[in-house]
């Protein structure tokens, strides 16, 4: 049983370095995560502005063309008012005029409301494009930060993983289980000491009774306050001089 909360509690000490490594990259890789979402935001909205500004475009191109048309007919329609011989040839051609000349309009109108658009877009992807670049130079400081802190701790970090892994391995399936679910629901320490007759873990007091047990060694007892598992001095102290 010695061994079984001695080895509890060596995972625990190599969680714990390991947790400080994390520490040493404080927020950076949660903003190097968010900066990165923005800028391919960023991107997206310009992509989307770009779109619209071509299709604007291309359709006052075929709205050219079609005015072009029109104009070509509207020449020729004028020209057979000179060739009419009765009422009913020239209401159908100024008929013909007057739908043309309004098409005519329309596509201008609509050109014009196009080429304002491709304007207001030109303007709002120019105000985008230094957001873009600001924050693509930022990502690009913060990630050359990360991945110094990250290469200074590497040995380190590289050599308490493979020891954990060992030790891991010599844990009971049930009790690395347990530990794991404690340490994920408590976000960090899932074996605590007792310390001046306190959890280590929430320093709250444990029974006297209790403490005596737990100094016995002889089964993995909880906090029944926190949950996380307990152990003695004897055990803590084993523990450490094996790291």
């Amino acid at each position: 049983m010695i061994n079984r909360l001695t080895t509890l509690y060596q995972l625990q000490l190599i969680d714990d370095q390991l947790d400080e490594l994390e520490e040493l990259r404080g927020d950076l890789p949660l903003a190097v995560n968010e900066l990165s979402g923005k800028i391919q935001a960023t991107k997206d909205q310009i992509d989307v502005k770009e779109k619209e500004k071509k299709e604007s475009l291309e359709k006052r191109k075929n709205n050219e063309e079609e005015i072009e048309r029109f104009k070509i007919n509207l020449k020729k329609f004028k020209a057979q008012l000179y060739q009419v011989r009765n009422n009913k040839e020239y209401d159908a051609l100024t008929k013909e005029i007057d739908h043309t000349e309004e098409s005519i309009s329309k596509f201008e109108n609509e050109n014009i409301a196009l080429e304002d658009l491709a304007e207001k877009l030109k303007l709002e992807i120019k105000d985008l494009t230094p957001q873009l670049e600001e924050k693509v130079e930022e990502l690009k400081i913060k990630e050359a930060e990360l991945k110094k802190i990250i290469k200074t701790n590497e040995r380190e970090e590289e050599k308490l993983r493979v020891q954990r892994d060992k030790i891991a391995e010599t844990v009971k399936r049930n009790d690395l289980n347990t530990y794991m679910r404690i340490r994920k629901a408590l976000a960090g320490t899932a074996v605590a000491t007792i310390n001046r007759g306190a959890c280590s873990g929430c320093h709250n007091v444990i029974p006297a009774q209790r403490q005596i047990e737990i100094r016995q060694n002889k089964r993995v007892f909880t906090c029944e306050s926190c949950g996380r598992m307990l152990v003695s001095a004897e055990i803590s102290t084993t523990a450490e001089e094996k790291i």
